[in-house]
């Protein structure tokens, strides 16, 4: 039986793991093992930071929200509970950008969500 050799298929997985590892520091970048090691961490960055980009863009609307209330005296709470009572649903993000961009229809949302408590 012939001997297999499997030089071209390890080498092209080794250049793959390496080209990936293009520009980082050291060794990182030229040792296949450290390189390895480096980019399945930075793989695995990538993949936790793409969920806490989320966490962290809904933070911000939160305090942009509760930052639109405070000005029109509501705390957030109150303002997202009574939004619910009035059988609103507008998201986060709108809520938010309505906050910044547009504060007079925001501020009418507000009376909305007063009222609606009010009840």
């Amino acid at each position: 039986m012939a001997r297999v050799k499997n030089s071209v298929a390890t080498r092209a997985r080794r250049k793959k793991i390496l080209k990936r590892a293009k520009g980082y520091f050291g060794s990182k970048h030229l040792l296949f093992k450290t390189a390895k090691e480096q980019v399945l961490r930075s793989l695995r960055y990538s993949y936790i930071d793409r969920r806490k980009l989320k966490r962290e863009y809904r933070k911000l609307w939160i305090k942009r929200i509760n930052a639109g209330c405070r000005m029109c005296d509501i705390s957030y709470s109150r303002f997202i509970n009574g939004l619910a009572k009035a059988e609103i649903n507008i998201n986060r993000k709108m809520l938010s950008e309505m906050a910044i961009n547009d504060f007079a229809s925001f501020a009418k949302l507000v009376e909305v969500a007063k009222k609606a408590l009010a009840k």
